[in-house]
């Protein structure tokens, strides 16, 4: 499986944050700062704007790294991607994400 497909099944190459970082791109963090901060109701820095992936060693948004519900349910489970969860399909926190992202959603029956 590609480890660039987070535990949600976004998928982490295409991510503004992560580009941004690997290019060390500042226009671009304070975009996606920007665009995130409207979408979360939440005040997200261009400091905040530094990640490798969800999956991959390396730096992570303060959310990807301690607070998504997501990635700290399948690290407690051990699992690859929400894909290896048998209780994905009524997964409440998973919807967050598939319910508006199909391509996510393919992404982790891909890995099921």
């Amino acid at each position: 499986m590609n480890d660039f497909i987070a535990y949600c099944g976004l998928n982490c190459e295409t991510c503004e944050a992560r580009l941004a970082t690997i290019r060390n791109d500042e226009e671009l963090r304070v975009k996606v700062a920007k665009l995130w901060s409207e979408l979360n109701q939440a005040e997200i820095t261009p400091e905040m704007i530094h990640c490798t992936g969800c999956r991959v060693a390396g730096e992570k948004t303060p959310f990807a790294e301690s607070l998504c519900p997501i990635r700290m349910c399948a690290i407690g489970k051990d699992i690859e991607t929400c894909g290896s969860c048998d209780e994905m399909d009524g997964c409440e926190k998973l919807q967050m994400i598939v319910k508006n992202n199909a391509d996510a959603l393919r992404n982790l029956r891909q890995t099921s």
